[in-house]
Parts: C-alpha cells; sequence; structure tokens
C-alpha cells in the first residue's frame, strides 16, 4: 500500500491506494479516503497532515506484513565449507531504479524495437542493466556485465550481447529520447516553460582520433580526444534530450539542431531557452525570437561596447526588489543589504536586433570574486618565486594571467632570461567587476524573474557533475561511433531515472546519500529460504519504501514478497 495525493484546483487530498492483479492486468485500487489536508488540519489539531498520512500507511502495510508473515528456521554447520565461487551477497537497490524505468515504458519500447530486427538476445534485459549499473556499480562494459551478476536477479545475456547491443540502442536514440519524455510526464509535472541548455565534453583513455572523436577544447586541459555533448534541461533541473558531436565541434552551432529536434520529436513550441556566455551567440539569439521561443542568456560586460559598460558600472541608479527607491552602490549599508541583489535595466538595439540588458551587483558575489582572485594571486606568486617553467600560457580564468612577462632589462637591454612579476594592472583593472552580472533576454517579464530564472543554470552544471563524477562516465574506452553514442543514452537514462528519483524522495537528500544508499541496499542469500537484509535502515530507505510502495526492512525476505514486489 502506498500514499497517493489527489489535487483539486485549491485543495489536496490523501487516499490510501493499492497496486492488484486482476486477470492478468495491474490495477490500482483506493484502500482508504483518508480526507482533505483542510480536513486533516483540524483533525489532527495542528499536525502535519502529510507526515501523519506517510505513518499510517507505514502502520498499515506493517499490519499486512505481520498478517503475512511466517517463521522461518534457518540451519547453519560449523563444519561445512562454503561452495566454490558461490555468492551470497546482492544488491536490491536496483529495484527502486526499475519501477521508474518501467514507468517510462523502456521495458516495453525494448520489446517494440527488437520486433524491427532479428537478434535472439533481450534488449530490455541488457539496457535496464547497463542503465542500473551505471548508477550502481559504474564502470565498464566488461566490469558492468560481471557486477551485474551481483543483483538479485541475475542477467540473462552474455558480454558480447552487450556490444551488439548498444548499435542497435544508438540507432534508435531519438524514438527512446521522445518516449521517455511523454511517459515522463505521467510521471511528475515537467516545466518546459523554461529550458537550459549547455555543453560539456569527455575524454577518452586513448591518443588516436577518429571519428567523433577529436582533439578540441578540453575544460579539464587533458591531451585526449573528446567528444562533446549537448544537453537540455527542464526548469525542474529534470534532463529533456542531448546530443553528442564531434570534440572539434563549435559550441555555439550545437544548440540549434537539438532545440528542433525537441520541437519536432516533443511537440514543444513555446519556451525560453537559458544559456551562458559561450552559447549566446546572436545566431542563437534571433533563432530563439522565432515563432514563441524566447532567450535569457549570460552577457560579458567585458565585452560590451563602452558606453553600456560604463552604464553597468555606474554606481547610481540602481533597484531594489520590493523597493520604489533608487540607490547609489556608494551609499549602501553592506550588513543590511549583504544578501540583497540590485538592478538595473535598458534595452539596446544594434543592427536591428533589440534585447533588454539586465545587471546585478551583490555584495556576496563580490566578496566572493574578491575572495577567488586572493587565491589565484597567491598562486601565481607561488609560481613565480618556485621559477616555474609553466609560466607562460594562461587561459581567461588561470592565475597566470596576473603574471607579467619583462624580456629585457631596467636600461632596455635584452635580458638572457624572461623577468616575471605580478601584473598589479591586470589585477586593478579586473576588480572593478567584482560583484557585476549582466544578462541578455528579449522577453517582457519582470526583472527579478529573469534574475531568478537564470539563477538555476547551476542545476545543469550539477547534472554534468553527476555524470562524470557519480557516475564514471569518463574516460570512455569504446573507438566505434555508434557505440559511444549508445554510451552517452545509458548515461542519459541513468541521469533521468536517477532525478526522477530525486523528485519523489520529495529533493529532501543529497545526490550522495542517494547513491550511497542505493549501492549500499544489499542482501545475504543464506539459502533457498529468501533475503537476509544487510544495509542500515536510514531515512533515505525508509522514504524509498514509503514512494514505492514496498517495503524490504525485514528480518527476512521470501522469495514471495520478492515477486510480490516485482508486481508492484
Amino acid at each position: 500500500m502506498r500514499l497517493n495525493i489527489g489535487r483539486s484546483k485549491n485543495q489536496k487530498y490523501y487516499y490510501v491506494q493499492k497496486t492488484v492483479y486482476i486477470d492478468g492486468k495491474e490495477k490500482s485500487l483506493i484502500v482508504e479516503k483518508l480526507g482533505s489536508h483542510t480536513s486533516l488540519l483540524k483533525k489532527l489539531n495542528g499536525e502535519d497532515p502529510l507526515e501523519w498520512a506517510k505513518k499510517y500507511v507505514e502502520e498499515l502495510n506493517r499490519k499486512e506484513q505481520e498478517e503475512k508473515a511466517v517463521d522461518i528456521n534457518i540451519c547453519f554447520s560449523s563444519g561445512k565449507t562454503i561452495a566454490p565461487n558461490e555468492k551470497r551477497l546482492f544488491n536490491g537497490g536496483y529495484l527502486f531504479l526499475e519501477k521508474i524505468y518501467n514507468q517510462l515504458g523502456l521495458n516495453k519500447l525494448c520489446k517494440q524495437i527488437s520486433k524491427g530486427y532479428k537478434f535472439k538476445y533481450d534488449l530490455d534485459s541488457i539496457l535496464s542493466r547497463l542503465v542500473y549499473s551505471r548508477i550502481i556499480y559504474p564502470e565498464l562494459k566488461l566490469a558492468t556485465y560481471e557486477l551485474s551478476q551481483s543483483f538479485i536477479e541475475k542477467p540473462n545475456f552474455e558480454l558480447q550481447h552487450i556490444y551488439r547491443a548498444l548499435d542497435v540502442l544508438s540507432k534508435e536514440s531519438d524514438l527512446i529520447q521522445s518516449t521517455v519524455y511523454e511517459n515522463s510526464l505521467k510521471i511528475i509535472p515537467r516545466d518546459t516553460r523554461v529550458l537550459f541548455y549547455d555543453c560539456t565534453n569527455f575524454y577518452f583513455e586513448m591518443e588516436r582520433e577518429a571519428g567523433i572523436r577529436q582533439y578540441g577544447y578540453s575544460k579539464e586541459h587533458r591531451p585526449n580526444p573528446i567528444v562533446q555533448m549537448g544537453l537540455f534541461m527542464d526548469g525542474n533541473g529534470i534532463p529533456l534530450s542531448f546530443c553528442i558531436n564531434p570534440g572539434n565541434t563549435n559550441e555555439q552551432v550545437t544548440m540549434r539542431p537539438l532545440e528542433k529536434k525537441i520541437v519536432n520529436d516533443f511537440g514543444l513550441s513555446k519556451f525560453i531557452v537559458c544559456t551562458d556566455a559561450v552559447l549566446a551567440s546572436e545566431d542563437n539569439r534571433r533563432f530563439n525570437t522565432k515563432g514563441e521561443r524566447s532567450f535569457i542568456t549570460t552577457q560579458s560586460i567585458k565585452k560590451l561596447k563602452g558606453f553600456l559598460q560604463e552604464w553597468c558600472l555606474d554606481n547610481d541608479g540602481w533597484k531594489l526588489q520590493g523597493s520604489s527607491n533608487t540607490y547609489s552602490l556608494t551609499d549602501i549599508d553592506e550588513d543590511k543589504y549583504k544578501d540583497a541583489i540590485f538592478y538595473k535595466e535598458r534595452w539596446i538595439n544594434e543592427n536591428g536586433f533589440e534585447q533588454k540588458l539586465i545587471v546585478t551587483y551583490s555584495i556576496k558575489y563580490r566578496d566572493y570574486m574578491q575572495t577567488l582572485r586572493e587565491r589565484q594571486i597567491n598562486r601565481a606568486e607561488k609560481l613565480i618565486n618556485t621559477n616555474s617553467n609553466k609560466l607562460k600560457k594562461a587561459s581567461s580564468t588561470d592565475c597566470k594571467r596576473f603574471i607579467n612577462q619583462t624580456n629585457c632589462t631596467r636600461t632596455g637591454e635584452i635580458a638572457e632570461k624572461s623577468i616575471y612579476s605580478l601584473d598589479y594592472e591586470a589585477i586593478e583593472n579586473e576588480s572593478k567587476y567584482d560583484g557585476f552580472y549582466a544578462v541578455c533576454t528579449n522577453i517582457q517579464d519582470e526583472t527579478c524573474e529573469i534574475i531568478k530564472i537564470n539563477k538555476k543554470r547551476w542545476e545543469i552544471e550539477e547534472c554534468f557533475r553527476i555524470m562524470k563524477t557519480e557516475f564514471k562516465s569518463r574516460p570512455v574506452f569504446l573507438s566505434n561511433d555508434e557505440r559511444i553514442k549508445a554510451h552517452f543514452l545509458t548515461c542519459y537514462l541513468a541521469l533521468l531515472i536517477f532525478r526522477l528519483l530525486e523528485k519523489k524522495l520529495g529533493s529532501k537528500f543529497t545526490c550522495e546519500d542517494i547513491i550511497d544508499t542505493l549501492r549500499n541496499y544489499n542482501f545475504l542469500k543464506p539459502g533457498a529460504q529468501g533475503y537476509i537484509p544487510a544495509y542500515t535502515s536510514n531515512n533515505v530507505t525508509n522514504e524509498m519504501h514509503n514512494q514505492f510502495g514496498f517495503r524490504t526492512d525485514y528480518e527476512i525476505v521470501t522469495q514471495d514478497m520478492l515477486k510480490d514486489i516485482k508486481k508492484i
């Protein structure tokens, strides 16, 4: 049994729901109506109705389990040895991922795709294990096959089938992406009013470039071939669609093809695209002025024309949300407005293209930039003092940009060795931008709403961090282009399922807490009687049990209980 929350225009209603099978078909039945949020508030004397309802359902499940419970005796002998290669510890964390995987219709879609090919292996079993393993056992394909043997349900395919399946999955990538988007709408609401786009790259554990593995600008500064991933995310932080491009592709040209695919395959036409400054070419901005599309993009103040830079950095004419006053940055009380965001705006027209320039100023952001630069200056001084041979190359964010190189002496003679020193002029010039941040847009919304939307771009960076760090999607060892694309399809599906899991858990737990819980959700199998939980019950496991309508935190989970869990 599980808690279901129904919603009307002005009210929430709580129900106890149970999944049953009638004539082989899955049906959800309402076991009990608990009442509306308002009525429960009155009845419970101020206790939170949601928390009360969760505890009530938990108690119903406990009583139901007690009625079914049987005592099981397991005998062990201190003189009997364990059979060679006998596996006794299994992971059950995938059971939660499997529920979302099936809700997205991937099990049915795999069967549908299989009908168009002549292979005999189980595509659903392969894809599901690749997705679950990417989250729980993120390793190479060989290791993935071996580690998936550690799931309670063993895979019914061989290693070579994985590589053959990757070719098929790559060909069907567009269909898979559009299908899971459509089915995700049945799981949680998708906020497609705002779409966030960004790019990142993934490196290969090989030096030879070929196909889409190309040398390009690596964000990690690695001397390896890379591929580039473009990702769209919705306003709730849930992945929407992705593309894979050669590593030497200009990021700015990757957004429009994927955006066109979203319009055509997903049926979306009215949305705001939010990007960073790297992707903010004029062509991309103009593209998102067509139809009902709009844009919000980060704007580098340093790249604005002189008169606009002066306007951005001017101390006067600043506004504050909720106030009709105009402020001067030289007069504000820093302690009082430590967390405030001041702003001003103006419309600009260049080459017949009109857009609104919004610039913000934050004391907290100013202090952050000053602290960051102080650390970089300290690193630059250490490089100078140690006579490092790594002083010549510098990017726009590298500490070496604050190092000045002199090739002659004070008398004008050519020096035998280059002389390095801190570039105080560069430091002073950069410091005048501290605390300032600008965006451009073509929408008429309230400025504060635009600022609020742009601040959510951090979530797409977190998506990339999860894929790279938690899911270990790099380095890539595959060499075939189609299999490379399929690898990132499985990474994308793993990210999508994980994000949906986060939302179902109410966004109450950190990414690390959830993943650690799934990876440690283990069971000991003492024999044919069932499985003994070998994990630590905690708030995450309790919430997952409540949300997915089953529990395994009993002294032993029988085979029949496991079958019932699979049916839910």
